[in-house]
């Protein structure tokens, strides 16, 4: 089974679309919207996050970090243009802009046991812990769990940036974060997901990104409730696919417990390096119980489960 990579790869990451908030009302704005803990978000920083619908169901998924210069919300490209429409919606008068910064920068992605010290070769100082900021001159590195690193460099540079880096790594595809992402159990919620799950289904509360002592935020109550009174019957795993055919977000899962009625559901895909394809699925948990969760059908594929570099 393939485990994550001792060498050091390069992705650009394309896939992700990015939204810069800055004015005095951003961090309380953010806080009022999201569900993690905005306000205690220390400048140079980031966070896991998410935006929910008033019933409490994720519309999508983020890394957020702050700079001197305001926050930033990261997320899929597809996902960019209307989460910052329907965010948006409720600046009203704040101080506050939220623009579209996708064409501004260009974010890679340095993964790999000497990804630390590549960086430091490059720029001398690199974020010590995961989730800290780190900036130089205008180039912004978050560190991320598993090794991992993201740069953020502004358009005109990043052709530079790019060519350093690739002395020291090898040039991997998108799909190869997409794994790593899987492999670090980070949820990304796609357009096929949207409304599918409560923060708590995809291990919010296992990776920061949902706070349950914040005040009010779209969907609050019906997630706290879900908290404080123990009523979750669905958790998200990493699993393992043996299959030619790539599983996809939205993916219906089965076992013997439910028969005919699904058990659960692909959140996330990608191809494994050895065969393959590693998954984050959410599944009943009675399901995971009793073994035997199939992809698409009850004699179809069998995951088999991976574990997760955290607990819930």
């Amino acid at each position: 089974m393939a485990t994550m990579g001792r060498e050091t790869t390069l992705n650009t990451l394309d896939q992700l679309g990015l939204i810069a908030f800055a004015g005095e009302d951003a961090q309380a704005f953010l806080h009022a919207q999201l569900t993690s803990d905005v306000s205690g978000l220390a400048a140079n920083s980031s966070q896991y996050s998410g935006y929910c619908t008033p019933k409490g169901r994720l519309l999508a998924s983020f890394l957020l970090w702050r700079t001197e210069q305001g926050f930033y919300v990261q997320l899929p490209s597809p996902l960019r243009e209307p989460i910052q429409k329907q965010v948006s919606k409720y600046i009203l008068r704040s101080k506050l802009k939220a623009r579209d910064a996708s064409g501004e920068f260009v974010c890679l992605g340095v993964a790999g046991e000497s990804a630390e010290a590549s960086l430091k070769q490059l720029f001398g100082d690199v974020p010590h812990a995961p989730h800290d900021v780190a900036r130089h001159d205008d180039v912004t590195i978050v560190r991320l769990p598993v090794d991992r690193f993201e740069i953020v460099v502004p358009r005109d540079k990043a052709p530079a940036v790019r060519e350093s880096l690739a002395k020291d790594a090898r040039a991997v595809s998108q799909e190869y974060w997409d794994w790593l992402d899987i492999r670090a159990g980070i949820p990304v919620i796609t357009p096929a997901t949207q409304e599918e799950f409560v923060p708590q289904m995809v291990n919010f509360d296992a990776i920061g990104a949902v706070s349950f002592d914040k005040g009010c935020y779209p969907g609050q109550e019906i997630v706290a409730r879900m908290h404080y009174l123990g009523r979750l019957k669905q958790r998200m795993y990493l699993a393992h696919i043996e299959s030619e055919a790539a599983p996809q977000p939205g993916d219906k899962l089965y076992s013997a417990d439910l028969g005919e009625q699904s058990s659960g559901m692909i959140v996330n895909a990608a191809p494994a390096p050895e065969s393959g394809y590693d998954a984050l699925a959410v599944i009943q948990m009675s399901s995971v119980a009793t073994g035997g969760v199939h992809w698409k059908a009850l004699d179809g594929p069998a995951l088999e489960f991976l574990p997760l570099p955290y607990q819930f």
